[in-house]
C-alpha cells in the first residue's frame, strides 16, 4: 500500500488508465461496427457507453495527477480531495450516459422508431465485451485498492457498469432474435437502471470522503486497541477520525501518569502516533494529545 501520493502511485494510476482508454476505444468501435452491421439498438447504445468511458478515465488522470500534488501555501493539507471531486465528475457523466440508453430504450418500446430483430454478429460482440470488461474491472480494481485511488475505484466500476450493460444487451438481442423484438430496447432500460446505481455508489463514497465523514467501526476499533496497547497508556479517553479523501486523519487523547516528566509523556505520545502511522498505512496525519492521571 503507498502512504503516501508520489511517482509510484501516479505512475501505477496513469499506466493503468492509458491501458483503459485503449481498450475503451478499441472496444467502442467494435460495438458500434456490429450494432451497425447487427441491427442493434442496445449494441449502439453498449457502444455509446464505452465511449463515455474513455472521457471518464480523462477525468481520472487529471484527478490523480491533482491530487498527488505535495501542499503547498494555500493548501497546507495536501490535495488529495481532488480525486474525490473526480469521482463525483465520474459518477454524473456515468449517470447521464445511463440516462441516455434508458430514453432511447423507452422511444424504441414505445414504437417511436422501426425496429428489426439484430443479427447474430451483435450477439457475438456483447459476449466479447462482457470477458474485455470483466477483464479490466478487476485489473483496475487490484491496482485502485493498491494504492488507495478513489478516482481509479470508480474508473473500475465504471467498467463493471459496461460488463453488465453488455450482459444486458446480449440478453435483450437473443431475446430479439427468439420472436420478441421489444427485448432488445427494454435491456437498454434495464441497463440504465444497473448504471444509475453504480453511479449513485461512486457519488456517495466520494460525497463522504468530502465531508469529513468517521472511518469505519472496525478501522476505529483497531487503532483503539493500538493505542491502548502502547506502553505507558493507562487510558483511552477520545478517538476521532475523518476521512479526507482516499487518507485518514486521527485525533487521539490518552491518559498517562500525572507524576511523569514531560519527557516521558512526550515520548509515549510519540510512540501512540509511530504505531497508528505504521499499522495503519492510510493514516496521513496523527495527533496525539496527553491527559494527566
Amino acid at each position: 500500500m503507498f502512504r503516501f501520493f508520489g511517482s509510484e502511485y501516479e505512475k501505477s494510476a496513469i499506466k493503468i488508465s492509458i491501458l483503459s482508454i485503449a481498450v475503451n476505444l478499441a472496444l467502442s468501435a467494435f460495438k458500434l461496427f456490429c450494432g451497425i452491421f447487427g441491427r442493434s439498438e442496445a449494441m449502439i447504445s453498449d457502444s455509446a457507453h464505452s465511449l463515455s468511458d474513455v472521457f471518464s478515465t480523462f477525468i481520472v488522470i487529471i484527478g490523480i495527477r491533482l491530487a498527488a500534488k505535495k501542499s503547498d501555501v494555500d493548501h497546507r493539507y495536501g490535495h488529495e480531495r481532488l480525486e474525490c471531486v473526480a469521482a463525483v465528475f465520474l459518477s454524473v457523466l456515468l449517470g447521464l450516459a445511463g440516462l441516455g440508453i434508458g430514453f432511447s430504450g423507452i422511444r424504441s418500446i414505445l414504437g417511436e422508431r422501426n425496429y428489426t430483430a439484430p443479427s447474430v454478429i451483435a450477439a457475438a460482440a456483447a459476449v466479447v465485451s462482457v470477458v474485455v470488461k470483466e477483464i479490466m474491472y478487476h485489473f483496475t480494481k487490484r491496482t485502485a485498492k493498491k494504492i488507495g485511488s478513489d478516482a481509479l475505484m470508480a474508473d473500475a466500476w465504471h467498467h463493471r457498469s459496461d460488463a453488465l450493460s453488455s450482459v444486458g444487451s446480449f440478453a435483450g438481442i437473443m431475446g430479439a432474435r427468439l420472436g420478441f423484438p421489444a427485448a432488445d430496447p427494454l435491456a437498454g432500460v434495464i441497463i440504465c437502471v444497473f448504471i444509475l446505481h453504480s453511479a449513485f455508489e461512486i457519488f456517495k463514497d466520494a460525497a463522504d470522503k468530502m465531508v469529513d465523514k468517521s472511518c469505519d467501526e472496525e478501522t476505529e476499533s483497531k487503532m483503539a486497541l493500538t493505542a491502548l496497547g502502547t506502553e505507558g497508556v493507562m487510558s483511552l479517553d477520545m478517538l476521532k477520525t475523518r476521512l479526507f479523501g482516499s487518507r485518514i486523519y486521527v485525533d487521539i487523547e490518552i491518559s498517562a501518569d500525572k507524576d511523569l516528566s514531560l519527557l516521558k509523556a512526550h515520548a509515549i505520545a510519540q510512540n501512540v502516533h509511530d504505531r497508528i502511522e505504521s499499522e495503519f498505512p492510510l493514516v496521513k496525519h496523527c495527533m496525539i494529545h496527553v491527559n494527566p492521571r
